[in-house]
């Protein structure tokens, strides 16, 4: 069985102050974390791959589509806003460029979760929504949007506005234990910790 049609979308607009450089570029193992997250998503079936950023020139390399904030300055709701309005298919998988630890077998996992009674799928980490590792349907578009305008931009401010689908640990238990998934690398001691990761095979 395979999933409905879905375009990927990496959000890669953060300011990555605590990091003190972008987070995308920094190296882990030797190569980039939006190198890691490419090349452990390019067979997860989707139409598209997307590429959500405001600058533009720094990914250019990458021969990815760019499209920039349609409304700037909303953080990483715009982002995924934006995801959603240029994405080809209804359905979008939001991952943010700073996941190093991504899993396939998951990703497909969460994508089969989808049917038409959902407009969101998102795992959680001990309660809470890992929303830049979800999937949105394009019914989200409103939602957001009104959210936006009026500059609240928490992700999951939205979600009582429609239908979510919440997997929690029993759920993706099977594919990802140790929820390493979910690692996003904000600090360099946040890259250190996941570099004694990698180098002890203790990484996904």
């Amino acid at each position: 069985m395979r999933p409905a049609p879905f375009s990927l979308a990496i959000i890669a607009g953060g300011q990555s102050r605590r990091m003190g450089r972008d987070k995308a570029f920094v190296k882990l193992g030797g190569k980039t974390l939006i190198q890691r997250l490419l090349e452990r998503t390019v067979n997860l079936g989707q139409a598209e791959t997307l590429l959500i950023t405001n600058k533009p020139a720094a990914y250019a390399h990458l021969q990815l589509p760019m499209h920039g904030d349609a409304l700037p300055g909303k953080g990483a709701l715009g982002g995924i806003y934006t995801a959603l309005l240029r994405a080809q298919c209804p359905t979008v998988l939001a991952l943010a460029c700073d996941m190093p630890f991504v899993s396939g077998r998951l990703l497909r996992f969460m994508l089969m979760q989808l049917d038409a009674q959902t407009d969101v799928v998102v795992p959680r980490v001990t309660g809470y929504p890992q929303s830049l590792h979800a999937i949105y349907r394009k019914t989200c578009l409103q939602p957001i949007r009104e959210q936006l305008l009026s500059d609240r931009l928490k992700i999951i401010g939205f979600f009582p506005a429609v239908r979510v689908r919440y997997l929690d640990e029993g759920d993706y238990g099977a594919f990802d234990p140790m929820a390493q998934s979910f690692t996003n690398l904000n600090t360099p001691a946040e890259l250190e910790k996941a570099q004694s990761q990698l180098s002890e095979g203790a990484a996904l």
